[in-house]
């Protein structure tokens, strides 16, 4: 069976990605070993070095859902989330304003 990489391929890859873990370090990773980032993507996750990247919202925040906010509305108020999913239709900013006033 061919393989994609040497052993000295590997280890430079993970070198390189262990010092600056971004997308960036892939991309010139695939140019320099003339493969597709996918490839090497798909690689450093099999070595188990590999990070994903970490997925902000709009306002940089990391994403919670309505449901979690009115999860953590009910827990607050010492509630049943089941009593309060009409709360899921209201918009995420006065949601987010609700649990501020009750935490």
């Amino acid at each position: 069976m061919a393989t994609n990489y040497t052993n000295e391929q590997v280890a430079y890859m993970i070198d390189k990605y262990n010092e600056n873990p971004s997308r960036d370090t892939v991309e010139t990773l695939a140019t320099e070993l003339g493969k597709s980032t996918k490839s090497v993507i798909g690689k450093l996750s099999r070595e188990g070095v590999y990070q994903k990247a970490i997925y902000l919202s709009k306002t940089g925040e990391l994403p919670v859902t309505k449901k979690e906010i009115v999860v953590k509305i009910a827990e607050a108020l010492d509630g049943e989330e089941e009593n309060l999913e009409g709360l899921s239709k209201s918009p995420k900013k006065e949601l987010k304003y609700l649990l501020s006033l009750v935490e």
